[in-house]
């Protein structure tokens, strides 16, 4: 399979895996966003880690394939796109990106998809649809702009230029840097720390966050405030504050 889902330890592992340098033609979106509605379902997937292996992330979208797609043909496939990565980005758990090489155009926006992102010193990421005289088609003039703001995404996607690592931490489209070699064990602590955390009130964390983030404060707050209000009927939330009356903080073991 070009894409593949593991589970070790409560992550699940969703795996690009079509050398040499991850292309992300029709059936690899298809099956990206089977995987992450099943990674959304499954009980045994508490945090998900989205990997391209030791050499590259994604190199983007398979160029050769939308070459032969007219404008009435991209007018269907372009919803299938975005409803690809945008499956990913609802996963209601903990998701991190392990960016190792190229993670550029659809492999940028498929990071961008992540909710923290830890790149290798090797990583260079960038949306350089430009160039090719088209402009990012899977939530990348969207999203690149809530996450670094809309000067510095519009820099990044009016130029199609890439940024290495240390560039791509400090504009904030990367969140971590460490050594190539650690990129995918980085990511995978950190997600497996996650995974032993309480399911709901990270799924109500991550949905206050991203359903506020598209709407006015009032609205947002409201939106925390149920999501505050309902954690209260939930088994975590006894956990938790029994064991930080009776044992201090940070030692509570959810279910």
């Amino acid at each position: 399979m070009t894409v593949t889902l593991e589970v070790s330890e409560g992550v699940g592992t969703i795996r690009l895996d079509r050398p040499p340098l991850n292309a992300l033609n029709v059936a690899i979106q298809d099956r990206l966003r089977e995987l992450a509605e099943e990674a959304a379902r499954r009980d045994d997937v508490r945090a998900v880690v989205l990997y391209g292996g030791e050499k590259v992330f994604a190199a983007g979208a398979d160029i050769k394939e939308m070459q032969a797609m007219d404008h009435a043909a991209m007018v269907v496939r372009s919803r299938g796109l975005q409803d690809s990565f945008t499956a990913v980005a609802r996963i209601p758990k903990p998701v991190v990106a392990a960016v190792t090489g190229y993670a550029l155009g659809g492999g940028c926006e498929l990071a961008l998809c992540a909710d923290f992102r830890i790149a290798g010193e090797n990583a260079k990421l960038g949306q350089p649809e430009i160039l090719l005289g088209l402009i990012p088609g899977a939530g990348g003039t969207q999203r690149l702009s809530r996450l670094v703001g809309p000067s510095r995404a519009k820099d990044l996607i009016f130029t199609g230029r890439q940024v290495k690592a240390a560039e791509a931490l400090a504009l904030g489209l990367v969140d971590r840097v460490v050594p190539p070699a650690e990129v995918y064990e980085a990511a995978h602590a950190w997600a497996a720390r996650l995974a032993q955390g309480p399911a709901i009130a990270l799924r109500a964390a991550k949905e206050s966050i991203d359903a506020g983030l598209e709407t006015d404060l009032d609205t947002g707050l409201a939106i925390e405030r149920t999501w505050f209000a309902g954690l209260f009927a939930t088994e975590d939330r006894e956990t938790g504050m029994r064991s930080f009356v009776e044992e201090g903080p940070g030692k509570a073991k959810f279910r």
